[in-house]
């Protein structure tokens, strides 16, 4: 007997969330049980050491709408995304993450607004980051900026991973043949009709952030290369600029040699060389990013496995807590 689908499902990824669960779950539920509808929690353990995925369990004995997708291991916060979306089975998915960063009551007009003005994206836009950092709050104007810069206005300013989409766009995503694809880009690429929905970004509810500086770097750096091609038409212009500076050199060392004063040039010639060696390095880094790219593409590996799907079976009191627990051992 086949399960009706529900009309709206959440996607959560979360990694060592233990200490936000109870906040998450009592907020969330107390939003979602208000719509009257049918609805469903994609809940994805991103491999998480502590006891994330046991106190998932528990909840789930109480709460038969929450669904636990457990990855084999910690595939990354965009995989455990893209696994969530896939495998929903609501009309509308949205996207949240975990921390309360995001106030799930935001879902409420996300899904009026796509449904009063018949858009399939809405994108929750953060109207107000002052709870955020300075740095934090630096680094992603500049991100934001530099996204929109290559890839288009369609990428809207301030918009993470809080989003809503209809069956259509989720569909979209799945034909999609990248293999980890960044959804804050690929999404508005798809050129769907959408729209926004303002709202303040708040502190994170409890632990600690899961997007240190690292990652921030490596998701700018997977944005820019898995998207655009700029940095190798950078490596050109930086390989004529070189030439050009060689020429100007070149003609500087004949002047020299007719002046006699060769000796004295090589200071000309320590520039020259410092800056040609430093051009071809990074324009071999540049190219590397992209041979590595092919490379990642070339062998097709999944971006993540999926260890366990709690949809495959109803939800016993107490069985599942033993069931998922002694997958931590």
């Amino acid at each position: 007997m086949t399960r009706p689908e529900p009309a709206l499902s959440v996607v959560v990824p979360m990694f060592n969330e233990e200490s936000v669960l109870p906040l998450l779950v009592e907020r969330l539920r107390g939003v979602l049980d208000g719509l009257g509808e049918s609805y469903e929690v994609v809940a994805v353990d991103d491999g998480s050491t502590d006891g994330t995925l046991a106190g998932l369990a528990a909840l789930r004995a109480g709460w038969p709408a929450l669904r636990v997708l457990r990855l084999r291991r910690n595939s990354g916060h965009q995989a455990a995304l893209i696994a969530g979306l896939l495998r929903a089975r609501g009309g509308h998915v949205v996207s949240i993450d975990a921390d309360l960063q995001d106030p799930p009551e935001v879902i409420v007009e996300m899904l009026r607004r796509a449904r009063a003005d018949e858009l399939d994206i809405v994108y929750g836009v953060r109207a107000d980051r002052s709870q955020d950092s300075a740095f934090k709050r630096w680094t992603a104007a500049g991100y934001y900026r530099l996204m929109r810069r290559l890839v288009g206005k369609q990428v809207p300013a301030q918009a993470g991973d809080f989003r809503l989409l209809s069956r259509a766009a989720v569909e979209a995503l799945r034909e999609l043949p990248e293999r980890s694809p960044v959804l804050r880009l690929v999404v508005p690429w798809l050129g769907f009709p959408s729209g926004e929905v303002g709202y303040e970004r708040q502190e994170r509810a409890a632990g600690r952030t899961k997007y240190p500086l690292s990652r921030m770097a490596g998701l700018a750096a997977e944005s820019v290369t898995s998207f655009s091609a700029a940095p190798l038409r950078v490596a050109t212009w930086l390989g004529l600029a070189g030439v050009a500076v060689c020429g100007v050199l070149v003609v500087v060392a004949v002047l020299a040699w007719f002046a006699g004063a060769t000796v004295t040039g090589w200071p000309s010639l320590y520039v020259a060389i410092l800056f040609l060696g430093a051009v071809q390095l990074l324009c071999l880094g540049l190219l590397g990013e992209y041979v590595a790219r092919i490379y990642t593409a070339v062998q097709g590996r999944p971006a993540y496995f999926v260890a366990s799907d709690s949809a495959a079976e109803p939800a016993v009191p107490g069985r599942d807590v033993v069931e998922l627990a002694d997958t931590l051992r």
